[in-house]
């Protein structure tokens, strides 16, 4: 795996490398194969120009190359969310609060990242730009044999290609329901879901105003949590517990169903090494997860909301939608405002049977996602594939919905062995364990780190 940020801003003070040759070199990874259809627009002026200005070594991103999704305002660029309805749109004004508050800590941007159009799958398919294909970030290589692209993981596809191949340090996103934990498990980097209220989404286009959380992806848990503190303008509480001092759980019911046998082994053999390491870990059943289906029969938040949001657009632009997305959402205009009320007192509902059901606890752990990141071939657009590709989405995407419905956080990180496919590991709680879950992940990433 290449330095991660916090090295390379130490290596910055010690003099043995310079903020203008890491743009160079993250420049030169972004026009690479590896990168390809990683980014709709590069500004290597922009980096670069960051990189030569003295007083930003200093800061905590020290002029070092950042992504943002296409999501995000930043001022004088459009911006498109992965579409093309928006492409005669104007500039924006201003940046996005997530943006503005990496452009003050010293972010070097080095370009605007492809993504699922409107935020809305956990694939990473693009019909109009691209789909970029998977990067192991453990390895430095790609994901799968040659000639075998494997899909990204969506909806931030862009910024975990350009986080694992080195192109940047870290890459700015969004998760609704998985979509910066998913793509960050199928490059083997670290993805961090914050709890939603931490981070403002203004300047950002929705998908979920209930979902919606602004977070990050990097290579090291120590850039997450440097990161995560930079956009949630808040000091990470520091904690010195052992191991042993964290009480685990690992969930019976849902979150092990139908996992690929790769998944299986890669889980199975992580206990094994935190148990063995002196890790408390306790099997429960959670049965409250069982009940997700029941609750989200009528369509769930994303659509309702997306729908709301998409309704002039879709039916003026409908047509240049990608078809997928364009279905998903129009799901949404059949919900009944009596559906989406009963679904508000629901989730309350179930958020405090789960909070009470985890007392005691300190983190959740399960599988990222369940399965590994299938061929592009067979998600490819194209409705002859639209069965397949709904059917990965569904799974892709299980775990990690989870958590959002909570509205709590969670953090990936990669657990996979040499030669396998990436998997990855989701330590997870409710909101406001934010803090625990990342000192947590300090202590579980040595021990999961690939040998």
């Amino acid at each position: 795996m290449k330095p991660d940020l916090i090295a390379t801003r130490q290596a910055i003070a010690l003099g043995t490398t310079h903020p203008q040759a890491q743009a160079q070199a993250c420049l030169d990874l972004a026009r690479s194969a590896a990168c390809k259809h990683a980014f709709l627009v590069l500004t290597p002026e922009a980096l670069l120009h960051t990189a030569s200005q003295a007083h930003v070594h200093a800061k905590p991103l020290a002029g070092l190359a950042v992504s943002i999704k296409d999501l995000f305002d930043v001022q004088g660029q459009v911006t498109q969310a992965g579409s093309v309805v928006f492409s005669d749109q104007a500039p924006a004004l201003a940046d996005a609060v997530a943006v503005a508050r990496l452009r003050a800590a010293g972010a070097g941007f080095i370009g605007r990242t492809n993504m699922v159009e409107f935020a809305f799958s956990g694939v990473g398919t693009n019909p109009h730009h691209g789909t970029p294909a998977a990067w192991d970030a453990t390895c430095d290589r790609a994901v799968g044999t040659a000639g075998q692209a494997h899909v990204p993981g969506g909806s931030s596809s862009g910024a975990a290609v350009s986080v694992a191949t080195g192109a940047a340090f870290v890459g700015l996103g969004s998760d609704t329901g998985g979509s910066i934990r998913v793509p960050a498990a199928l490059n083997g980097i670290v993805g961090f879901k914050s709890t939603a209220r931490w981070v403002p989404t203004l300047g950002a286009v929705p998908l979920s105003t209930t979902l919606d959380t602004v977070c990050a992806m990097t290579r090291t848990v120590r850039d997450t949590i440097l990161a995560h503190e930079v956009l949630s303008a808040r000091r990470v509480a520091r904690a010195h517990r052992p191991l042993n001092g964290y009480r685990m759980a690992v969930v019976q019911s849902l979150m092990q169903d139908r996992m690929d046998p790769s998944v299986t082994q890669a889980f199975e053999r992580s206990l094994h090494r935190l148990r063995a390491a002196g890790a408390r870990i306790e099997d429960i059943r959670l049965p409250e997860l069982n009940e997700l289906t029941a609750m989200m029969s009528t369509g769930g938040f994303s659509p309702a909301e997306g729908y709301a949001w998409h309704r002039q657009l879709i039916s003026r632009d409908g047509a240049r939608y990608d078809p997928r997305v364009a279905q998903r959402v129009m799901r949404g205009a059949t919900m009944m405002a009596h559906e989406y009320m009963d679904l508000v007192q629901a989730r309350a509902h179930w958020i405090r049977r789960v909070d009470t059901a985890l007392v005691g606890y300190d983190a959740v752990l399960s599988p990222t996602t369940p399965i590994t990141a299938p061929l592009i071939r067979d998600v490819a657009p194209g409705s002859e594939r639209d069965a397949e590709f709904f059917r990965v989405n569904g799974l892709l995407l299980r775990n990690t919905s989870v958590v959002n419905t909570l509205d709590g956080c969670a953090i990936t990180l990669p657990c996979h062995a040499p030669g396998e496919l990436p998997v990855g590991l989701m330590a997870w709680h409710a909101a406001l364990h934010d803090d625990t879950i990342l000192q947590l992940a300090v202590l579980l990433e040595p021990l999961l780190r690939p040998d």
